[in-house]
């Protein structure tokens, strides 16, 4: 919502500043949905052609995430980092093998159970349980799990970038758009030179629209956009992240809960839990298993 906060305020300020000053709305207002047309029907077209499809279908999710920020809070890293807690534990007491019934039936696991917006999560579900099925296969090299997990984290947040990238690229153009509706309006305004000096006042007005609008809606509207979603993808890559830490420092030796403490401080600062909430959750967890 601070998004749509921000977009109404500059708006209202560059408008308002306007008529403020002693502009007159009408002719801008006239010649907007024409020049408008012009302008985000082109840069539309440009945005589908650069794209798959499966990656328009995701534009519905990139805008949510883009009005609701992050996915996850301070209670998401919490039971992330019980989950993993007692998958290590498991693993220390019981042996990697004592982990197969949890990642091959998660849905069931009275592990997972404890937090079930981690459960309920596919692809961090999923997550865990390919990369625990490895440690169960003995993989005991902490350095080549942090590799290939880094790698993977790496590849699903370009993926998840893409649309952020790609409106970039739109702002760039805007523009230039701007300018091409401006020349077309211009070129409108010369075929009616024979007019009268008011009437080709309010058409070179109107071309001019153009010109504004395309940087307005590059450098107010569609970069910001572009700024938001990758802000908000990026902070929420740190999510995923936490079980790349916990589950190195597990085959590093340490101890469950020293594992756990290492991923908390991971987390972003404004999510982050105290030592003290987390141990508070941890031995919450230790006692309802």
């Amino acid at each position: 919502m601070l998004f749509l906060g921000g977009l109404l305020f500059s708006l209202l300020c560059v408008f308002g500043s306007f008529a403020a000053s002693g502009g007159v709305l009408g002719p801008l207002l006239a010649s907007m949905p024409f020049e408008l047309l012009t302008i985000l029907g082109s840069a539309l077209g440009i945005f589908v052609m650069s794209n798959s499809l499966s990656a328009l279908k995701e534009l519905p999710h990139n805008f949510r995430l883009v009005l609701k920020g992050p996915q996850h809070d301070k209670a998401s890293y919490i039971g992330l980092l019980v989950i993993l807690f007692r998958l290590t534990r498991l693993a220390s007491s019981k042996g990697p093998m004592a982990l197969e019934e949890h990642v091959e039936n998660p849905q069931e696991s009275s592990i997972f159970a404890l937090s079930p917006q981690v459960r309920d999560d596919e692809e961090t579900r999923n997550l865990i349980c390919d990369y625990l099925r490895l440690v169960s296969l003995n993989l005991e090299d902490a350095y080549q799990l942090d590799e290939v997990m880094g790698r993977e984290l790496s590849k699903n947040e370009t993926d998840k970038l893409h649309i952020s990238e790609s409106l970039t690229s739109i702002a760039d153009a805007l523009p230039a758009l701007g300018i091409v509706a401006a020349v077309l309006g211009v070129i409108k305004t010369m075929a009616s030179i024979s007019k009268p000096p008011a009437i080709l006042g309010e058409m070179i007005s109107g071309a001019l629209v153009g010109t504004f609008l395309g940087v307005l809606l590059a450098y107010g509207v569609v970069s910001p956009l572009a700024s938001r979603l990758k802000a908000v993808i990026v902070q929420d890559g740190c999510y995923q992240g936490i079980i790349k830490t916990v589950l190195v420092a597990h085959l590093q030796g340490n101890p469950p809960q020293v594992s756990a403490e290492i991923g908390r401080k991971d987390i972003p600062p404004h999510f982050m839990p105290t030592f003290f909430e987390l141990d508070v959750a941890l031995s919450e967890a230790q006692a309802a298993t």
